[in-house]
């Protein structure tokens, strides 16, 4: 097996791309090491000293690193828990657990959260999915999108630059109800 990695626009996280499906639909967050207990593949990649977070997608594993590890550290090992999972046969996920949805919205904005949710799946989503995150409808009120940052997202130093000039521009631009764009914690 061998497993590429990419940079992201993120210098704390890393993209890795072992050349296999990761999860046949949605994504899976784990921000922390106690939340990993249903992805026996994120609880080896946290079996790295200095791992912050794993974030699984379609075809890649997003690994967030602490700020005093180096890469050059950890990065052979966090190669190793990789191949050593697909090695071992076991699932990446245990039950149904991978989600990676929207939040559900109902109510009388739901036609304008309607939009809003498409336009995040076919124009934004598939773009930060390339910088191994993701980025999910959390809610709308009075006009504000609230978005939920996942992977290499969390914590960019570019993140709140794409969010305004990127996504607020764009669903401001297609959905005139829309006025401001803000990210929400987990």
């Amino acid at each position: 097996m061998f497993i590429q990695t990419e940079s992201t626009p993120n210098p704390a996280t890393l993209k890795f791309l072992p050349g296999q499906v990761i999860l046949e639909a949605g994504t899976a967050d784990f921000p922390s090491a106690d939340t990993a207990d249903k992805s026996p593949l994120a609880g080896r990649v946290f079996a790295v000293e200095g791992v912050t977070g794993v974030f699984l997608g379609s075809d890649f594993v997003t690994v967030t690193k602490g700020e005093a590890t180096e890469w050059d550290h950890i990065k052979p090992a966090i190669l190793g828990a990789i191949m050593e999972h697909f090695q071992s046969g076991e699932p990446v996920m245990e039950g149904d657990a991978a989600a990676g949805g929207h939040a559900e919205h109902s109510g009388e904005d739901s036609e304008i959260v309607g939009q809003i949710k498409e336009l995040l799946d076919t124009r934004v989503r598939p773009a930060v999915a390339q910088d191994g995150g993701d980025i999910t409808f959390h809610g709308f009120e009075r006009g504000v999108v609230y978005l939920h940052m996942q992977g290499a997202c969390a914590g960019c130093p570019s993140s709140t630059l794409t969010l305004k000039m990127g996504i607020e521009n764009l669903l401001r631009h297609y959905i005139p109800e829309v006025v401001e764009v803000r990210p929400v914690g987990v």
